[in-house]
C-alpha cells in the first residue's frame, strides 16, 4: 500500500467534515487541499482561523501516521503553533503541505504550509505529534 492509500483508507472523520482531499504523501511530503465552504467561514466571507488550524493539524496528524515506528499505536496532538499571514476567500482552494522538522522516536515535528491555488501564503503551521505506545 503507497503511503496516499494508508491515508486515505484511514478513517478522519472530522478531515471528511472539513472536506480535506489528500492529494499526495510521502514520507518527507504530505499535501492536501480544501474548498473554502461558507460555513468554514467568518466575517466577509473569509477562511475562520480554526478552519485552517484544523486543516494543517489533519495534515501533520496523517504525514505522522506513515512516518510511525513500526511498534507504534498511534498519534495525537501535543502542541501546534499557527502564524497566520492572509485570508482565503469563499469558493478558493487552500493546499497544505506537511514537510517534516524532526522525526524521533517519541516525537515527530511537522511544518505546514497553507497557500491558496495561485501561491498567497495563508498560514504556516508548526506542530509537535507525540508518537504513543
Amino acid at each position: 500500500m503507497t503511503p496516499l492509500e494508508k491515508i486515505k483508507a484511514m478513517k478522519m472523520p472530522f478531515a471528511e467534515l472539513k472536506g480535506v482531499e489528500f492529494v499526495e504523501a510521502g514520507k518527507d511530503r504530505v499535501v492536501a487541499r480544501m474548498t473554502v465552504r461558507p460555513d468554514l467561514c467568518t466575517l466577509h466571507h473569509t477562511i475562520h482561523g480554526g478552519a485552517v488550524m484544523a486543516l494543517a493539524d489533519s495534515v501533520g496528524a496523517a504525514a505522522t501516521v506513515i512516518n510511525l515506528p513500526e511498534d507504534a499505536k498511534g498519534t495525537t496532538t501535543l502542541e501546534s503553533k499557527t502564524n497566520f499571514i492572509g485570508g482565503a476567500k469563499e469558493g478558493t482552494t487552500v493546499i497544505a503541505t506537511a514537510t517534516p522538522v524532526h522525526r524521533g522516536r517519541r516525537t515527530q515535528v511537522w511544518t505546514t504550509r497553507l497557500e491558496t491555488e495561485d501561491g498567497k501564503l495563508v498560514a504556516v503551521v508548526t506542530q509537535t505529534q507525540l508518537v504513543l505506545v
